[in-house]
């Protein structure tokens, strides 16, 4: 049994300028221990779909059309508010994307490191604060007892998101989902988080969904990938396969897009076109004006996720057709 079962999750705003799909019948399983990546540009949908679990959309304007999503036997979709507050941040932790907004200024690291474990395991303050010590060194940050009682504008940016870390860990939860923890670092401390939460989760045991826009930083750390496009999962697969044979015309723009598929001195691809207005139906396939495949067909009519493979499901209308 998975641990996280997301079932035609849909989730929509209600604007003046009308109503947005921004998450449209989104399904997806997490087993225990696993790394699912999620995966797609901006405004696809990913972090939503998350914050969606964790009931972080603003209600107005946002609305949980339908859907179901079963963590350990209750919904997280329609659970009452206190079996809420006791899953979200104790049994399933969220690093935020951009750690300087979701830190406090005002307060000292300590205070903000400490606080979930004095609400939800009721323990006193100072066993937090030997916790969250011995938490900041798990991190990696230097000098942490004096650390510990510093302000977040006295840490550089990538010790601001192992603080962010540090904070979404120190309940030791099953579920940790990582909204493209690594965004606004450069590419050497990048890769010191990432092998972080690698080796936390290995020593935790958790299970992990991790949310980019970069197909790259999922080579090495996801076991299964989901693709999204316009609020809906477009294909799906283990790494392996996704990587050595992508099906989806836009999945494969996406490969095509990291520099280090480039040939030297190349101009680097990008995917035409723009994605397109989730407030107007599509009538057809979302990629169709951006897919050099399209056909008539494709531009007319709505296509399913489907297998085309065991295990490798994709929602283009030729690739389930044997065409392309």
């Amino acid at each position: 049994m998975p641990l996280l079962d997301v079932h035609d999750l849909r989730t929509w705003f209600h604007t003046r300028n009308g109503v947005y799909r921004a998450v449209d019948g989104v399904s997806f399983s997490v087993e225990k221990g696993e790394t699912l990546g999620l995966v797609g540009e901006s405004g696809s949908g990913k972090s939503v779909t998350c914050y969606s679990l964790l009931g972080l959309v603003p209600q107005p304007p946002g609305r949980i059309e339908s859907g179901t999503a079963m963590f350990d036997g209750v919904d997280l979709l329609h659970c009452t508010p206190a079996q809420a507050r006791g899953i979200r941040g104790k049994r399933i932790a969220m690093i935020f994307q951009d750690p300087m907004t979701s830190l406090n200024p005002y307060l000292r690291i300590a205070e903000q490191l400490i606080e979930p474990l004095l609400i939800n395991k009721k323990i006193s303050k100072k066993d937090a604060l030997a916790q969250g010590l011995a938490m900041l060194e798990a991190v990696g940050i230097n000098d942490a007892p004096k650390r510990l009682h510093q302000y977040p504008h006295e840490f550089s940016g990538g010790m601001r998101q192992r603080v962010m870390i540090a904070m979404a860990l120190i309940t030791r939860p099953e579920l940790l989902i990582a909204d493209e923890p690594t965004t606004a670092l450069d590419v050497t401390v990048q890769a010191q988080i990432l092998e972080l939460i690698k080796k936390l989760q290995q020593q935790f045991g958790m299970a992990v969904i991790f949310i980019t826009h970069d197909l790259g930083v999922v080579a090495g750390l996801c076991d299964r990938v989901q693709v999204m496009y316009a609020g809906r999962i477009v294909e799906t697969g283990d790494t392996r396969t996704l990587f050595a044979a992508p099906r989806h015309p836009y999945t494969r723009a996406l490969q095509r897009s990291i520099p280090s598929m480039q040939p030297k001195g190349a101009e680097l691809y990008t995917i035409p076109g723009m994605p397109p207005d989730l407030s107007k139906p599509t009538g057809g396939c979302a990629f169709a004006p951006r897919c050099d495949a399209a056909t008539d067909t494709c531009r007319a009519t709505d296509p399913r996720l489907a297998d085309s493979t065991p295990g490798h499901a994709t929602a283009c209308l030729r690739v389930q057709a044997g065409e392309i």
